[in-house]
């Protein structure tokens, strides 16, 4: 029953990245060149969402599907490597045309070729993964 849960959030994320076209690389571009509105409208959107369902979690002190209640940790904000950290995401993002949240919506869409994206993406996980005790963190 669990994993129906997941499987139709899975389905309606893929809905709404598919019909807010989220998922064009021509939007993408778009944004990257500064010409629309649109994507930044779109993550604009999710972040005010996020914040509010955040402070939702928080207040009312809410339980995952598991039963274990949702925690928060801080983090140690340094600009540099969130300067960094994204500088490398927008680049892989530009390049691919793809942000990692809709490229398994493009294989739902029927775009195999974004298979090649999803391993590039993991090889990089890996790397990081073999190299993140020598990183600063």
């Amino acid at each position: 029953m669990k994993i129906l849960k997941y499987l139709l959030i899975g389905i309606l994320f893929g809905i709404v990245m598919t019909k807010s076209e989220a998922i064009s690389w021509y939007r993408i571009q778009e944004m990257f060149r500064f010409q629309s509105f649109h994507m930044y409208g779109i993550i604009g959107s999710a972040l005010a969402f996020g914040v509010v369902f955040i402070k939702v979690i928080k207040g009312k002190h809410l339980k995952s599907l598991e039963g274990q209640e949702i925690t928060f940790k801080d983090k140690n904000f340094s600009i540099p490597r969130y300067l960094l950290g994204g500088t490398v995401f927008g680049l892989g993002w530009a390049l691919s045309g793809a942000c990692p949240g809709p490229m398994f919506t493009l294989i739902g869409n029927g775009f195999s070729v974004v298979l090649v994206l999803i391993a590039s993406a993991l090889v990089g996980t890996l790397c990081y993964g073999m190299a993140r005790d020598y990183l600063p963190h």
